[in-house]
């Protein structure tokens, strides 16, 4: 329920664009992510900094979109989120004691630190990639086909890297015997 939630305002978006065109799709998912940040707020007492520098992002690069009538802010926000995304884990390879990847998932799996830097150097890369493939599709293809893209592309590259990641875990687990 919680994945569903983190890709309401997208869907919305994708809703609205579909219904209407990208400057109200743009008003939607403005909308939408203050609504998502403040329910965050008001239930758990807690909004994740990704969920602000989303929020402040949707609401510079929206704003900016629907003021100026220019979609190409809206399209680059993608790139932008993704390139932090990116840049955060590339970061936490030499800051903290640990990388990302390794708070995330190390209370379900147990790997060496070796194991770990790759696996968050191999996110810190996926990430970063999609934000290029994002100017490629932006910069190439109509806006319909970036929104298509934005909705399905990005969420289907992201279930094609976490599969190869699995069968990379693979090779590496422990060998336990019952």
């Amino acid at each position: 329920m919680k994945q569903l939630f983190e890709f309401f305002p997208i869907i919305l978006f994708f809703i609205a664009f579909k219904l209407y065109d990208i400057y109200i799709a743009t008003a939607v998912v403005i909308v939408a992510t203050i609504l998502q940040v403040a329910f965050m707020w008001f239930k758990y007492r807690k909004v994740e900094t990704m969920q602000w520098v989303t929020l402040g992002l949707i609401l510079v690069m929206g704003g900016a979109t629907i003021y100026l009538q220019d979609e190409q802010f809206i399209k680059w926000k993608l790139s932008i989120v993704e390139w932090l995304f990116g840049l955060a884990f590339l970061a936490s390879q030499f800051f903290g004691e640990k990388p990302f990847i390794e708070r995330i998932m190390s209370a379900n799996i147990t790997l060496p630190s070796p194991i770990w830097r790759r696996l968050n150097l191999m996110w810190a890369l996926f990430f970063i990639s999609v934000g290029f493939i994002n100017l490629y599709v932006m910069y190439n293809f109509n806006t319909d086909d970036w929104v298509n893209f934005k909705t399905f592309g990005v969420p289907g590259l992201m279930v094609v890297f976490i599969v190869l990641q699995m069968l990379y875990l693979y090779k590496h687990m422990p060998d336990t015997e019952e």
